[in-house]
């Protein structure tokens, strides 16, 4: 989505454009944080693009997606030799936007930071279990829409069936083919927009 396109938007493309739940942007806005107008007669809320870019500098979200519309992905795991391999393929045959974490400390920050749309998450991080950085991403009004991706070479088919009931968008096993990854982030960040 190009903001120069549009002089003002709804909360839900706020929400697109910010990568969070359109609550979260009722919220903002009904807090006074976020400045915009209600539409006379409606409940419907009105954000010009200039309040918008001021909230999200003020509030450190993310300018570089604004723009480009990039999908933003995060690649959490402590394989060294996986994380480098993954993002110059993401960075060589995609436009996304790719920032790496490698234990569940950096991938928390960095959500925060950085807000991204998929997360490519090691279900067998050294520091911990993969499952507790989904539950905080699900648990962060702002983090909510983030689609994680499980990644594990040790998994069952039951085991990745499972995961998809506990929150987790999809599950690869490693080794997994350029392709897979591709489609797996594709397939999950469609489902955002």
């Amino acid at each position: 989505m190009n903001l120069f396109e549009k002089d003002v938007l709804t909360t839900g493309e706020v929400a697109k454009i910010c990568n969070v739940a359109s609550r979260t942007v009722s919220k903002w806005f009904d807090s006074g944080q976020l400045r915009g107008y209600r539409i006379p007669g409606s409940k419907d809320r009105r954000i010009p693009v200039s309040n918008l870019i001021k909230f999200m500098k003020g509030h450190g979200i993310p300018m570089d997606g604004l723009m480009s519309g990039n999908t933003r992905v995060m690649i959490v795991d402590d394989d060294e030799e996986i994380v480098n391999t993954l993002q110059d393929i993401l960075r060589d045959q995609t436009n996304y936007d790719v920032r790496v974490a490698s234990n569940s400390f950096e991938a928390g920050v960095e959500c925060e930071r950085f807000r991204p749309h998929v997360v490519l998450l090691d279900l067998h991080l050294a520091d911990g279990d993969g499952k507790g950085i989904l539950h905080v991403l699900r648990s962060h009004d702002d983090l909510q829409m983030t689609k994680v991706i499980g990644m594990s070479g040790k998994l069952t088919d039951g085991q990745a069936a499972q995961m998809t009931h506990q929150g987790f968008e999809c599950t690869l096993r490693k080794p997994f083919s350029v392709r897979q990854v591709i489609d797996a982030i594709e397939n999950a960040h469609a489902v955002v927009y």
